[in-house]
């Protein structure tokens, strides 16, 4: 019975000493919550407008992407792109996205751009050539972000 109760109590002091450990290390999880605080708070400063990218061109200039066509100019990009696959502009969003993406990569000097064009437009069970992603690269060039 001795044995039993010096066992019981032993487990006690490790559980109670295991948890205080838990919560007395700070340093760690003190860092991420402040890092936490801090991304909270400027991803709010962003969104009531008094960040430096609140509008999202100093963003978009520095990633390259084009700004997001509207009008006549998404209606050209949309049919560029539905020119290689009919398919491809289902979720016109996507199709955009991966339109001014590509052109990034186009005006960026990325190496062998109709293999990325075929990779970036191959979703939804759609698998594009490089031949597709050379006539997708054509479509851009002729619309979204002509050669400069």
């Amino acid at each position: 019975m001795r044995i039993r109760t010096t066992t019981a109590a032993f487990a006690a002091v490790l559980a109670f000493a295991a948890v205080g450990c838990d919560s007395d290390s700070t340093g760690d999880s003190g860092s991420k919550a402040e890092t936490a605080t801090s991304s909270a708070a400027e991803a709010s400063s962003s969104a009531d407008g008094s960040g430096a990218a609140a509008d999202g061109s100093a963003a978009t200039k520095d990633t390259g992407l084009p700004p997001e066509p509207t009008g006549a100019e998404r209606d050209a990009v949309l049919a560029a792109v539905m020119d290689v696959n009919s398919r491809l502009t289902q979720d016109e969003d996507k199709a955009i996205d991966a339109a001014r993406n590509q052109c990034a990569a186009l005006d960026g000097g990325a190496a062998n751009t109709d293999h990325s064009a075929a990779q970036r437009f191959s979703y939804d069970g759609i698998t594009l050539t490089d031949d597709d992603g050379s006539h997708i690269n054509i479509g851009l060039r002729k619309t979204l972000c002509p050669a400069s």
